[in-house]
């Protein structure tokens, strides 16, 4: 009988700390050996790959796939699949977007039925913090909800049924309860009051292009939500994580706040290391989103503040929509979300490592252990013995241009159409099984499963380390 079902042999092994040429031996599903030459038994597939690097399979703690009831935006099946051919093999899914969003345990129930059977990476789902939702986030916890989610600006949508803003009596008593329940809240973090304000009056005076949109959602709006979220925090004792940050001041007060000992994560986008306010006056409404894209000289520092260890977690943000929402000659008008998931890990190793020489442990820990830690997803993120054999290879002597048809998403919009990274994905392995292959494209059938978060401990399970080494 074979010690192994698999082994990936003679690669570069990304590890949390270090880069070794290793076998991976492989068996149900999780990584049971690590060892610079596993012997090979009558009956254990091999997979050679010398030449090629494997990266830990990403954790994407953010995106939008609006199911229920919004499928034709994006759903589970197109989402995954290119998740999948990005290097993707688990996704934490955000509560707003699907018809109804995820504040209840009767639309949670919707969303996993909606789920099974259809992803093709394994997924665990958010709950959401609204207005006269509180006495439901426990049922929502015990489900297995990786935390919870709310908004200090406007969400943005139209009908009854829709994720509405969290005002301060809404996130004061969350933040209470998230606290008792050991999860984490994570928020977006725009002060409303000068976000409206500046919106309606640069339409009323007729501003309505990108740059205005641009101007009316300024990096002081991003600093104030953020310093008043993290007295809310101190005061409550709950657990922040704050999603997709702009701006280096904010990133400077998380960390002040985390030096302090409050139990609090930054996250930022790929969008917003790669993309600047240029860009979206060049591509149009691909590229609007909020907060909205910066300054290349904000943008800089962000990546400094990425080599210094003051980003906990690099997600996405893939937030989809049908084309005709992105048209309107109001910029202000037009739905803002980046579809950009399966470019992620490609941006990342083409700009952060080649480009910038950000070193590949440290790449490796904000996009999957760190992120998995976050929200207590045990068994993922990193190549270790024990945890599940969730793998890419990664081709260094590929190079790989994004064409529209490339996209796998139900709408073949993004801002990276036409870009050209220096690597390919080669191949992606999902608890041992091959989900995708560069030559042979996505497997036959999702096989990708559903995860409940585990239990909540303070710099522990669900924590974060802190990792300042740069190559």
């Amino acid at each position: 009988m074979a010690n192994f079902d698999s082994i990936i042999r003679g690669a570069r092994v990304v590890l949390k700390d270090r880069v070794e040429h290793l076998d991976i031996g492989i068996q149900d599903g999780k990584i049971t050996a690590l060892s610079a030459q596993l012997k090979v038994e009558e009956g254990t597939e091999v997979v050679e790959a010398a030449g090629f690097t494997v990266m830990p399979g990403v954790v994407d703690i953010h995106v939008h796939f609006n199911e229920p009831g919004l499928a034709s935006w994006e759903g589970f099946r197109s989402g995954s699949a290119a998740l999948a051919a990005g290097g993707i093999t688990t996704y934490v899914d955000m509560p707003l977007n699907g018809v109804p969003p995820t504040t209840s345990p009767e639309a949670w129930d919707m969303k996993k039925q909606a789920a099974q059977d259809r992803s093709y990476v394994d997924y665990a789902f958010w709950g959401g913090l609204v207005p006269g939702n509180q006495q439901q986030l426990m049922n929502l916890a015990e489900s297995g909800a990786a935390g919870f989610k709310a908004f200090m600006s406007e969400p943005g949508g139209e009908g009854e049924d829709i994720f509405a803003r969290a005002d301060e009596q809404t996130l004061l008593d969350g933040m209470h309860e998230i606290a008792r329940l050991n999860r984490v809240l994570a928020l977006h973090a725009e002060d409303e009051e000068m976000v409206a304000q500046l919106g309606a009056r640069s339409i009323a005076e007729g501003k309505t292009g990108p740059m205005d949109y641009v101007k009316s959602r300024p990096a002081e709006a991003e600093v104030l939500a953020v310093t008043r979220a993290l007295q809310y925090g101190e005061q409550t004792g709950c657990p922040l994580h704050f999603v997709h940050i702009s701006t280096r001041e904010a990133l400077e007060r998380i960390a002040e706040a985390k030096g302090r000992g409050q139990d609090v994560t930054s996250e930022t986008c790929p969008h917003y290391l790669t993309l600047t306010e240029q860009d979206v006056v060049r591509l149009g409404a691909v590229a609007k989103c909020a907060p909205p894209l910066r300054s290349s000289a904000e943008q800089e520092s962000l990546w400094d503040a990425l080599a210094s260890g003051l980003i906990d977690v690099i997600a996405s943000d893939h937030s989809p929509c049908p084309p005709s929402m992105k048209q309107s000659d109001n910029f202000f008008e037009i739905w803002g979300g980046i579809s950009g998931a399966q470019s992620t890990l490609l941006i990342m190793l083409d700009e952060g490592h080649l480009r910038r020489r950000l070193s590949l442990p440290l790449l490796g820990r904000v996009l999957a252990l760190q992120p998995a830690r976050r929200l207590g997803l045990e068994s993922k993120g990193e190549i270790a013995i024990g945890k599940d054999a969730d793998l890419v290879l990664i081709d260094w002597n590929t190079s790989t241009t994004l064409n529209v048809d490339d996209l796998l998403y139900t709408h073949k919009q993004s801002p990276y159409i036409g870009r050209t990274f220096a690597c390919a994905v080669a191949e992606v392995y999902c608890r041992g099984i091959k989900v995708y292959s560069a030559k042979g494209g996505l497997s036959a059938n999702p096989a990708g499963q559903f995860i409940a978060a585990g239990s909540y401990g303070k710099n522990g399970t669900r924590g974060t380390e802190e990792y300042h080494d740069r190559v």
